[in-house]
């Protein structure tokens, strides 16, 4: 009784993230077309600087995110799994995203030398997961499950 009530509380809690983040979306959508367009009918016209063209970039790759994350969200209600290949690739986007927008004439060596670790750590944690096949909290009960080869869906790269 008492765990199906949490259980559904769970499921509104991620109903009502899922909208709120609709609504930032909607407004980053926006945000991204209106700046483009200022950008483009600036003088001048249909030729972007290069602070513009990382501003655009910067705001395209945080709709990716939000886009990713909401499909991450999305996954969890209909199938009560969290894709971890998925949240480890929002994080590759974001430090990706982070990388683009970083001025490295303000950055010192030591903040991009730990850029450079999480990348690393990133991109060695995806490799692991896709040869791995792991998701958590599969519907079946386990916290972990790790899908034999067979079951596993064909690698596409």
């Amino acid at each position: 009784m008492m765990l199906e009530f949490i259980n559904r509380f769970e499921k509104l809690v991620y109903m009502l993230l899922i909208l709120l983040l609709v609504i930032v979306l909607i407004f980053a959508l926006g945000e991204m077309f209106w700046y483009l367009w200022t950008s483009l009918t600036n003088y001048p016209p249909l030729l972007l600087e290069n602070h513009e063209l990382t501003s655009v970039l910067g705001v395209f790759l945080l709709v990716l995110i939000a886009v990713e994350l909401l499909d991450t969200m999305k996954a969890y209600i209909t199938e009560n799994v969290i894709h971890v290949e998925i949240v480890v690739l929002l994080a590759i986007i974001a430090i990706a995203r982070k990388v683009i927008l970083l001025d490295p004439s303000v950055t010192d060596g030591m903040e991009l030398i730990g850029i450079g670790v999480i990348i690393v750590g990133l991109s060695a944690a995806y490799f692991l997961l896709r040869k791995a096949g792991i998701t958590l909290g599969s519907g079946t009960g386990k916290l972990l499950e790790v899908k034999p080869p067979e079951a596993r869906p064909p690698k596409t790269d």
